[in-house]
């Protein structure tokens, strides 16, 4: 016990000892600083304004809908060959992220062949030109043959008609002269056996008989004659009729002038057609011939170059592809829970992260549908798996005019957009 205490003694007390407080004096009673003072009112106005920068900035937030998913969109122009043919010229400036006015040539194929092919289709043209001269004088030339032909065969006709007619009456005549001839002879032939039986009886002279017999013999010769012309006659008549069928056959062939004119015009027509047909190959072939020149047709930056000089291209290949700079937009996919507010014409801030700056823009138009349904493989509600998903729609946004005078907007470019809805 006594070493305790003296080991106690020994080890030095180094614990705080406690000290007089004295008590403090009433808050009315101490004496408040100038600067104090200040400084304590300029910490409430602080607060005070924080808090009201903060009502405001939430007051004005909630008149706007903004989103991160949006970027910058434009057009890509694919340009490629309409023809086949071999490359013999690529312009040295139409190179990867080069930039080409519209009408620059980019691309040039062989044209020999081309060439050849609009030669022959004007060789071809010239030669329908020449069969469609030719058609168009045969059209008069057989109306006016056909048609004299015509009335030359029914002059003809009526010709051989009135020689048929004609060749009758002489029949007719000749078979009354007939008739009267055979009265004479036989009358003469009666006086002749008379005379003959007087003469007989030598009551009268030889002389009186012999004229009575050259009479008779006259008579007699007299209807031979007319028995002949009557068979002359019959012949006339059948040579007339025959004529009569031939001129009414040539009539018959010569009525189809009108079929023959109308054929000449539609070889005409055929004419017209096939000369019609050789100036559209000449324009074809012209229009390939010019295929040959690929020019920009606007005026862009280059981008995907895949032609050079001695490719074998094919009609419809992609040689290049041009992007347009000053037809630009921005597709801003905006949930359909922001969309309430939204409508055409409503201004946007546009924070483009590249340039680190805003455009000033507004909504063109307000999407059709949600952009899954335009995807390759839209979604199908109707299987019973359907979970309910906030959908995003594609809203398009235009910058404003001279907004983007170097064409900084790039497609492909992130962008944050706000509306204002309100």
């Amino acid at each position: 016990m006594t070493e305790e205490l003296e080991l106690d003694q020994a080890i030095p007390d180094h614990s705080p000892k406690p000290t007089l407080v004295e008590p403090m004096p009433p808050a009315d009673s101490i004496p408040v600083r100038p600067k104090a003072r200040i400084s304590r009112w300029l910490a409430i106005f602080a607060v005070l304004g924080l808090l009201t920068a903060g009502t405001v900035l939430w007051l004005q937030s909630r008149g706007f809908e903004t989103t991160d998913d949006a970027q910058v969109d434009g057009h890509f122009d694919s340009i490629s060959s309409r023809i086949s043919g071999t490359v013999v010229y690529v312009n040295p400036k139409a190179e990867n992220n080069q930039y080409v006015e519209a009408g620059t040539l980019l691309v040039e194929l062989d044209p020999r062949d081309y060439e050849a092919e609009l030669d022959h289709a004007n060789a071809d043209l010239d030669t329908r030109k020449a069969e469609v001269a030719s058609a168009q004088v045969t059209v008069p030339i057989v109306d006016a043959s056909a048609f004299n032909r015509l009335r030359a065969s029914e002059a003809a006709a009526q010709q051989a008609a009135a020689s048929v007619s004609e060749a009758e009456a002489n029949l007719a005549a000749a078979q009354h002269r007939l008739a009267q001839d055979q009265a004479t002879s036989e009358r003469a032939e009666r006086d002749r056996v008379r005379y003959q039986a007087l003469v007989e009886k030598h009551e009268i002279s030889r002389s009186e008989y012999d004229a009575r017999q050259t009479e008779a013999i006259s008579a007699a010769q007299l209807v031979e004659s007319d028995l002949a012309a009557i068979q002359s006659s019959q012949h006339r008549i059948a040579e007339a009729q025959s004529l009569v069928v031939q001129r009414e056959a040539e009539v018959e062939s010569a009525r189809t002038a009108p079929e023959q004119l109308a054929d000449a015009k539609a070889k005409t027509q055929t004419a017209n057609g096939h000369l019609e047909q050789a100036a559209a190959d000449v324009r074809t072939a012209r229009l390939n011939l010019s295929y040959t020149k690929i020019y920009a047709p606007v005026s862009g930056v280059v981008g995907r170059k895949t032609v050079e000089p001695g490719n074998r291209v094919q009609p419809g290949q992609a040689l290049m592809i041009l992007v347009p700079l000053d037809d630009v937009w921005i597709t801003a996919n905006f949930k359909e829970t922001q969309l309430k507010g939204m409508k055409a014409g409503e201004p946007v801030r546009i924070h483009v992260d590249t340039l680190d700056r805003d455009f000033k823009g507004y909504i063109e138009n307000m999407p059709g549908a949600a952009g899954p349904l335009f995807g390759l493989f839209p979604p199908e509600n109707a299987t019973g798996n359907y979970v309910k998903v906030v959908q995003r729609f594609p809203v398009r946004i235009r910058v404003n005019r001279n907004e983007d005078p170097q064409h900084l907007l790039r497609p492909g470019m992130s962008v944050e957009p706000r509306v204002q809805v309100r």
